[in-house]
């Protein structure tokens, strides 16, 4: 059947079947899986490919898990040419051959088979608890090298036609700290692929293979006219855009550059990172395919918004990306590259952000609050047992749109809102920290005609016994989020550790030893703004001052709104005045 041949109502069913099918894997894990970390906070990803390895539904997310995924299966296409059978799965996390980001995120990949012939693979993802390394967790500052951040592994299968290979897993979970808890992770991934295989069966037998087929070739066609249409609308030319992270976590105190020029020509676009640094001997590089996934992810942020949920395939075609080998974001063997979901994943966004807010202003987008979590791993004095935490709970919120402030309480720009904050309560039962303030910040977005998201002011106390911090998660305390079109970048972030009474200033990508008793708080910065702030309606920036987002000293400096602090009404005339109207 020719893919122009499809009726509609087929190829709707067909289409949102794949994407219904992603979405029921993630429920699969949710409802299984045990680690906080996945469970939780879903930091997971899940998507389908054809057997060219052709990307099919990607519908869920964060962005650098998944949307580089083609390369994955290619490399598991590649590696097991003429074995591959059904029943199979194949594990991989090695960043070099197997094309994943970084080492803590496991991809469990399953060749999906209908009357013996391979059509599909699933892939699902997701951040464990452990992979061994040097301690606990994962974003390992002053890495010597990859090998130090953790088991590598190349591909290999873990199931092989439908049989568990038990001394495969055995050898994997060994070198691990938590064997049990990954297995039991571990098994819930790869039950999401066998519900994603069994579905599809049943779609292929529903329908035909020949009729599910012709709507995939369909829907990327559809698509690829979509992406091309709206890059058609963008006026030709070559717009530049750079963002900066505070170090690489083994040379401190020295920047981190992302530099890109995107050229527009026609329904084509080319993203060029030849500026950017060379690769670093710390742990924030990114390997090809991290810089393809989030240069990809900032991309389709300012396509039509209509196209969120159907990129496939041929959303690619019109998009090239290219980063010279050896450079911070095409990282060679052996170079750590632990931080590169967020540290240099997170630049690279931001630099597409701001060249694309400048080829397409009225979609002009203000950087989100950076990465500022950490990792703590200690003893539980209440069960005896070790633990390991690592949250996005401090991260400042999203950056503003053009016509919108800043959406409140999203977390990770990398992850478009996807990873969530925790839940105190289930926090305080499974480690034991104990927190006693968790609100949102004054004074901590950027300023903007429509402000940025507000960070967060954090504290939380020690109740257990002698614990370990790795920061390797914190940016944004020297580098600031920029913001577009005259909106302000956000304020720097700071943290303190606070023993008996005594503040001490802490820094990221540093390890730092606790104590029991010992508290921690962290002030994050919030989103980036759009526009100038001297724009924004003075009942926004009173509303602000109401809800204690904005002081009234702030409200005066930045936004040029007179406030009567006893009343909290304005100022008409002294706002005119400071806005450099007659009164």
């Amino acid at each position: 059947m020719a893919a122009g041949d499809v009726d509609s109502m087929t190829l709707a069913t067909v289409w949102h079947s794949f994407q219904s099918i992603c979405k029921e894997m993630r429920h699969v894990i949710e409802r299984t899986a045990q680690s906080y970390l996945i469970v939780a906070i879903q930091d997971i990803s899940i998507g389908i490919w054809d057997a060219q390895a052709r990307t099919v539904a990607i519908p869920i997310g964060l962005s650098i898990q998944y949307l580089g995924g083609k390369l994955s299966v290619e490399y598991v296409l590649n590696k097991f040419k003429g074995d591959l059978n059904p029943g199979d799965v194949i594990l991989v996390n090695d960043p070099y051959k197997g094309y994943c980001c970084h080492v803590p995120d496991w991809g469990f990949y399953r060749p999906i088979f209908y009357k013996d012939e391979l059509l599909f693979f699933t892939l699902c993802r997701a951040h464990q608890m452990d992979s061994g390394g040097s301690y606990p967790a994962a974003y390992y500052p002053n890495a010597y090298d990859i090998h130090a951040e953790g088991i590598l592994i190349p591909g290999i299968k873990v199931f092989e036609k439908g049989r568990e290979r038990k001394e495969v897993m055995e050898l994997i979970l060994n070198n691990v700290r938590w064997p049990q808890a990954t297995r039991t992770d571990n098994y819930a991934q790869i039950a999401a692929t066998r519900l994603c295989e069994q579905r599809i069966e049943a779609l292929l037998d529903k329908y035909g293979k020949e009729t599910v087929l012709a709507c995939i070739e369909e829907m990327m066609s559809r698509t690829e006219r979509a992406v091309r249409a709206s890059i058609e609308k963008i006026p030709d030319g070559v717009y530049y855009g750079e963002a900066a992270t505070d170090e690489d976590g083994t040379e401190h105190d020295v920047r981190v550059w992302v530099r890109c020029e995107i050229t527009v020509t026609g329904d084509t676009l080319k993203v060029d990172f030849s500026r950017s640094d060379k690769q670093r001997k710390g742990f924030v590089n990114c390997v090809f395919n991290s810089t393809f996934s989030n240069t990809l992810s900032a991309l389709f942020m300012f396509l039509d918004p209509s196209l969120a949920e159907s990129h496939n395939e041929g959303s690619l075609r019109p998009i090239t990306v290219y980063a010279p080998p050896g450079s911070v974001l095409n990282s060679q063997y052996p170079a750590p590259v632990g931080a590169s979901p967020v540290s240099m994943g997170h630049q690279i966004i931001q630099a597409v952000v701001m060249a694309m807010s400048k080829a397409i202003p009225e979609r002009a987008i203000g950087s989100w609050g950076l990465h500022y979590s950490h990792y703590i791993y200690g003893l539980d004095p209440r069960t005896d047992e070790k633990y390991t935490v690592t949250t996005s709970d401090t991260d400042g919120g999203a950056g503003a749109v053009r016509g919108f402030d800043g959406y409140e309480g999203a977390c990770s720009i990398g992850a478009l809102g996807e990873v969530r904050r925790g839940n105190v309560e289930e926090m305080e039962m499974r480690f034991p920290w104990r927190f006693v303030r968790w609100e949102f910040a004054a004074d901590t977005s950027g300023a903007g005609k429509w402000r940025g998201a507000c960070g967060v002011h954090w504290e939380a106390i020690n109740e257990g016994s002698e614990a370990g911090m790795n920061t390797g998660g914190m940016d944004g305390e020297v580098v600031r989020a920029p913001g577009a079109l005259g909106g302000e970048p956000n304020p720097t972030s700071r943290g303190y550790l606070v023993r008996d009474g005594q503040q001490t200033r802490i820094r990221g990508r540093r390890i730092y030893q606790l104590q029991p008793g010992d508290a921690l708080l962290k002030i994050s910065g919030g989103g980036a703004g759009v526009g100038n702030p001297a724009e924004r309606d003075p009942e926004k920036v009173r509303s602000d001052v109401i809800n204690r987002f904005v002081s009234i000293e702030a409200a005066r400096e930045m936004y040029k709104v007179a406030i009567d602090p006893k009343t909290l009404e304005i100022d008409v005339e002294e706002t005119k005045i400071l806005r450099g109207q007659r009164a």
